[in-house]
């Protein structure tokens, strides 16, 4: 599937469905498998929004910069852009930005989802609560084997209605080498600024791309793409933040 995986929405996906033969990426993403949370476990999430519907999760990077994936800000003007932060649903509650402006990596790759990073400049400063919070971004890259959180109001199961409210779910986190082996089905399709992540019945799914993946309390990962929701040896794939790491915090200065 072309799916950006964005943070996933929980249930499981529809494990029937067709699995492409070609492995290209598939821009779709969302929590499948996971359980429902509250904004105040995790206050760095927000709802980006384009003309009042929910496209993308997105990460609180300072007051006023919030990072996402490029590819949920292909072809979209700056005035259709809203983000919605402090709240556990998407569509009412907390407190809706203006975005002033957004950059995308100049390097990212529609074709093969690379460099698969934006910064979104909100046009006024976030008030911080204890429902709105910034997360740090990690120094180090995913370290294979371990367990993350994905978080995000994405659809419940392929091709579903997304959630109202946000889910979780924990993942193992699988290194560019291992997802790009003979034990997953993604072959050279995971290039070395990827990671995946999946447990049996969990993945992230539609509208969770730009959505955060967090271990120990830093942002690793931004949902970027995978096949399906939960389909056996198609793991989420993930933009790897470590490597973006500079990109953010330079383009957080000047978009």
């Amino acid at each position: 599937m072309f799916k950006l995986v964005i943070l996933v929405s929980a249930v499981t996906c529809a494990l029937a469905a067709v699995v492409p033969e070609d492995p290209s990426p598939q821009i779709e993403g969302r929590i499948v498998g996971g359980n429902e949370g509250n904004i105040n476990q995790y206050p760095y999430l927000v709802s980006v929004q384009r003309n009042g519907t929910h496209i993308c999760g997105g990460s609180i990077y300072s007051n006023k910069i919030i990072v996402t994936a490029a590819h949920c800000l292909q072809n979209v003007w700056t005035n259709e852009l809203r983000v919605r932060a402090g709240s556990s649903t998407w569509n009412s509650g907390g407190i809706l930005y203006y975005v002033y402006s957004y950059r995308n990596h100049e390097d990212y790759n529609p074709t093969t989802m690379e460099n698969d990073v934006a910064v979104i400049l909100l046009s006024t400063i976030l008030s911080f609560s204890t429902t709105i919070a910034k997360i740090d971004l990690t120094y180090y890259g995913p370290l294979n084997g371990a367990t993350g959180t994905v978080i995000g109001w994405g659809t419940t199961s392929f091709n579903g209605s997304i959630s109202d409210h946000l889910r979780y779910t924990a993942v193992t986190i699988i290194s560019p080498t291992q997802c790009g082996s003979s034990a997953y089905r993604y072959g050279s399709t995971i290039k070395s600024n990827m990671f995946c992540a999946s447990a049996e019945g969990k993945d992230a799914c539609q509208k969770d791309s730009g959505g955060p993946l967090i271990y120990n309390n830093f942002l690793i990962g931004i949902v970027s793409w995978g096949y399906g929701c939960a389909y056996s040896g198609y793991p989420g794939v993930y933009t790897d933040v470590a490597q973006m790491r500079s990109w953010i915090m330079k383009n957080a200065i000047t978009v």
